[in-house]
Formats: C-alpha cells, structure tokens, sequence
C-alpha cells in the first residue's frame, strides 16, 4: 500500500521549482515553497501567479480553482519550516555541492518519516543522497518544463533507495496525473541521455559547417516530425544548461559522444546562452523573447536561387514507392514528366498506382478534380531510357544499390542532353560514386525526398565537391517550386536527417541492451518527456531493423566513429528476421495483418 502525501517543501522556486510546486499544488496538496531570500521567495511566487493567469485566461483554469490553488502554497526563506512535510524536493541550480548542503540541512531538519527528492536533471542521486545520514530515503523525481505542461517524472532509484520509497513516489506520480518510469541512477538518466547526445551531434554539424542552423533545424522537424530543430531547442533550453548537462554525462560515462563540441563551450564563455540572453545559435528580439530576428547568418534566398537553370521536362526512372511519389510530386507541381521503368506491365503499374493517389486526393477534397486530369495529362511512361534525352532534369529512384545506381548514370551521361541535371535519391550511398560515373559530375546533386513523397514536405539537396552552383541553384529552386521545403547539405553518409536519427536510435538499443531500462518506458519517456511522435523502437519497428542496421553500418564505416557502431542486439535480431512490423516481430510482436 503506497503512502498519502498530504503536505510537500519545494526548495528553490526558478521556473522548475515554481512549476513543481503549482503541480503538487493543481493536485490538491499543501505546499511549501523555500527559496534562499526574499527577492527570490517573491520573484518565485509571481512565477506561480503569472502561471496560473496563462492558465486562467486560456480556459484551463476557473478563476476559483486559481484562488484555490494559490492558498494552498506558502512561502518561506527558512528551510526549518519543512520541519513536518511528508516529502521534499529540491529544484535548485545543477551544482552538486549546493545540493549536497541543502540536504545536509534537509536531513538536520526533516521529520525521520520524510522522503527526501531531488529534481537533477543529470547529477548523482547517489552522491546527493550521502550528505544525508538516511540515503535510503533519498529519491530522484525528474520532473520536465513546464513542469504543469509535461507528463513525464523520471523516477531515479539509487542501489540504496528502499522499495517502499520508490512505491510511494510512483503512487504520487499517479496521483498526479503524470506518466512515470522508474530507473537507475545513471547520467542523463534516459531522456536527457538519448537527447543530448542528438543535440551534441547537431551542434558539431553547426560548428562544421556541415549545414547551416536553419536547414539543420528544418530537416529534423520536417524529416522527423519533432516539435523543435536541435539548435532551436539548445537556445530554449539554455546553451550554459546544455554544456552542464553534457560535461556531466561525459564525466561520469566517458562516452565521447557526449563531450560537448568546443563551440558550446566557447558560447558559454561568450555570453551567448540561447533565448534568455537574446543570442545562441540565433538571434532573438530580446532577452527572454522567442521572437527571431535576422542576423549575419539568415539566408537570402533570392540570392541563392538566382543562378538557376530553367526546368520544364523531367525524367524519372524506376517503378518503386518512392519513384512513383515522385512522379507525381513533379507532375502536380506542373513539370511534363516521362518516367521509365524496365518493362511494360511496370509502366502501366506506375500509371494506375498515381491515378489511385490522385483519386483519394480528390475524394479527401486535397486536389481538384481538374488538377488531377490536368495531372495525368503530364505523364508519359516508357521502357526506354532514350526517351530521356531531351528532359532538363532527370531523377534516379532505382533499388538502393551502388552498381545498378553507377550504370544508371553513365547510361544518362551517354543519354541526356549537355546542361541537364543528373540526379540521385539515394538516402544513404555517396552522391560523387554516381557523379564519377559521367565525364560530366558539375551536373550531378543529390534530390533525397522523404516517404511518402506526395507528403512529406522536406528534400534534401545533397551537393559533392564537385557540384557546380548553378547545379544546386537549380536543384534547389526546383524542390521550392515542388512546395517542398529544401535543405541543403554537403556529400557526406546519412545527409542531415539519418546521420542526426540513426546515432540517437543507435542509443536507445544500448539503453535498452544494457537493461537500464525496457523498451516502454525508453519510448515513453521520448514522447511523453520531450514530445517526439514515436518512441525509438516503435520507430526503429516502422523502419524495419533490417534498413536501421544498414544504415548505421553506413555510418560507422564514413565516421569511424566508435559509438556509432551497430549494437550486438540489432545485429541479432536482424540475423534472427525480427526486422519490426513488417515480418510481424521486432523489438516489439505484432499481431498478424488481415
């Protein structure tokens, strides 16, 4: 049987510590909130109150429920007064030391009933529960920001955490309306652990000038469906914050993927914190405001696509998913297409399959039914690629295999006409292997579009060493006039978006392999805990671990890098044929499809 909480201290009163205590608070408990002098206890109760209004005007919140509410918190610069309580939180600074005596107070203060809690977001519980004289009683209760927003409480238990602790917080958590997984007391615990480490990644794309912060931003909300880019998400939280929690992670788990890339470091130094200082990775309106402004960095557009080439006729060659998305993508946008696939019964599959795309647009009221008669009169399909020679742009969409690819485009260097663009949607082989197989490679860009392409708003436009201007000008100016969103990148294995996922996913299985924690609650705490759409192994399922281990070997051979290097679990599951819901087993079973 869990325990009844009736009255909570919550130490330090910041955003999080405010935000925890209008949670416990919502939940009908009484709290006390300690902060460290009066300035502070005041400036942490407007927090609460400024809060509860948003909540109040916005509907959430009757203006009753707020007076409520408000009354049950009281404020207090004595952590004497927490004499009583039935649990205790810090939410101070991440500084263990000034943890560590806060609790040392705590436990000269504290009734001997009382569970002690820590909000760290990446310290040592177990080194802040021994400056206690009861570390059994110590617990970690991660909670997220907004703290009355977000569902999730990483519940840390250390090697002496008693049972009986760890039921009543879970019980609290309930309580409370919030999702929770317990685990060990590990760096980074999981969400911060899998996260940082992707943010980490992005940054050294950033500070290599891999890409620039706004296609590094797009590619990740558009390819991925997150609710922010890494970069964007670094200034919210705080680039100071960000170096802490990674300096921290690296220290205690040595993995070099989480040393933080020196232009963090070098941020930090110069003042550039992210949003709250008004200057991260962008440049905002003013200090605290989300507000863009531009800077020396913002791109300019018209100048960028001012040198490209004229497209009017496109060629597409291959019959597949992605192939005929993309021949209809360019067909709609108003290209005359000639598609060529290798026999006729394929040509005639294509033609159905685009006019059944076209149709449930229609029906869905996404396309006039004009638009998609108009459509269909710009396709002509072929089995031969002769039938290609007078198109502007041509696009490969053939199966994902560097000779078939190499023999493609030296038929198109014979075939096309002088000034036409050659190009590859490969998603993950080196765009120059293709280019080196014509006597023209200025030509030749990568076109990397996302399934399903009549959908998915991002391509990426990959260019090599030796892609002329004009070239990409004009890949990128075509993929705009697609309505799809461009975002270009150097000739590198993974572009943007599978060298920032596949990394991150490569983690959740080490999580996991390491039973740190099950494969519930890693996924939970990536949707619950920082909004992604799908957990890692529910989205390593829909890609199938077969494509996942693929890929990661891609990346591992290009970087060299050792954290990159496929876990044993994958590679055993893949040996097995548990490659995820399309053979009906993966990290999770499926029930058989009808």
């Amino acid at each position: 049987m869990t325990r009844e909480f009736s009255t909570v201290g919550v130490v330090g009163l910041g955003t999080m510590g405010a935000g925890i205590a209008e949670v416990f608070a919502r939940a009908g408990l009484s709290v006390i909130g300690v902060e460290a002098s009066e300035d502070a206890k005041e400036h942490g109760r407007q927090i609460l109150a400024a809060s509860t209004q948003r909540a109040v005007d916005r509907g959430k919140l009757e203006t009753a429920e707020q007076t409520a509410l408000l009354g049950r918190v009281s404020f207090s610069t004595s952590l004497s007064d927490l004499a009583d309580v039935d649990l205790v939180i810090e939410a101070v600074p991440e500084h263990l030391e000034l943890k560590q005596q806060i609790f040392a107070q705590l436990d000269k203060v504290c009734n001997d009933d009382v569970i002690m809690a820590t909000n760290t977001s990446s310290l040592s519980v177990t080194e802040i529960s021994v400056a206690t004289s009861r570390p059994s009683r110590v617990i970690g209760m991660h909670f997220f920001n907004p703290a009355p927003v977000m569902k999730l409480i990483e519940v840390v238990r250390t090697v002496v955490t008693d049972q009986q602790v760890v039921d009543d917080i879970e019980g609290l958590a309930r309580q409370l309306g919030k999702v929770d997984v317990t685990i060990g007391d590990k760096a980074g615990f999981i969400a911060n652990a899998l996260l940082f480490g992707y943010l980490n990644h992005a940054v050294s794309f950033y500070e290599s000038r891999y890409a620039s912060r706004e296609d590094i931003d797009a590619a990740m909300k558009l390819g991925c469906g997150l609710p922010m880019g890494p970069l964007a998400l670094m200034d919210l939280i705080g680039v100071d914050t960000a170096y802490e929690i990674l300096d921290t992670m690296y220290k205690q788990g040595r993995d070099r993927l989480h040393a933080p890339a020196p232009l963090i470091k070098q941020m930090v130094t110069a003042g550039q914190l992210g949003r709250k200082t008004g200057r991260g990775f962008y440049t905002y309106d003013k200090p605290g405001s989300p507000r863009l402004v531009a800077d020396h960095e913002t791109p300019d557009d018209t100048k960028v696509n001012g040198a490209a080439k004229n497209v009017q006729t496109v060629g597409v060659v291959g019959s597949g998913t992605m192939a005929c998305g993309i021949i209809e993508v360019f067909a709609k946008a108003g290209y005359d297409v000639t598609f060529v696939t290798r026999a006729a019964e394929k040509v005639a599959k294509v033609q159905a399959t685009i006019e059944r795309s076209l149709e449930k647009a229609v029906q869905r009221g996404k396309l006039e039914d004009a638009d998609r008669v108009a459509t269909l009169r710009r396709l002509r399909g072929s089995t031969k690629l002769d039938d290609l020679s007078t198109v502007d742009l041509v696009v490969e969409a053939v199966v994902e295999e560097l000779a078939v690819k190499q023999a493609l485009f030296e038929n198109f260097d014979e075939i096309c006409k002088p000034g036409a663009i050659l190009a590859t949607t490969t998603s993950s082989l080196p765009v120059i292997e293709c280019a080196q197989a014509t006597s023209r490679p200025s030509d030749v860009v990568g076109l990397h579009f996302f399934n399903p392409a009549p959908v998915m708003k991002l391509v990426e436009v990959v260019h090599t060493v030796s892609t002329s201007p004009q070239t990409l000008a004009t890949a990128r100016a075509v993929t705009s006039k697609l309505d799809k969103h461009p975002v270009v990148c150097r000739d590198r294995s993974g572009f943007i978006v599978n060298a920032l996922l596949f990394p991150y996913l490569n983690d959740a299985v080490k999580m996991l392999e390491a039973n740190y924690a099950s494969a519930d609650d890693i996924d939970a705490a990536m949707k619950v805990g920082c909004g992604y759409p799908m957990g890692p192994f529910e989205l390593l399922d829909v890609v199938g671990l077969d494509v996942s281990l693929a890929i990661e070997r891609e990346l591992y051979l290009e970087f060299r890098e050792p954290g990159f290097a496929p876990t044993p679990l994958l590679e055993h599951l893949v040996t097995a044929g548990y490659v995820g819901r399309k053979a009906g087993r993966g990290f999770r079973t499926y029930a058989p499809r009808a």
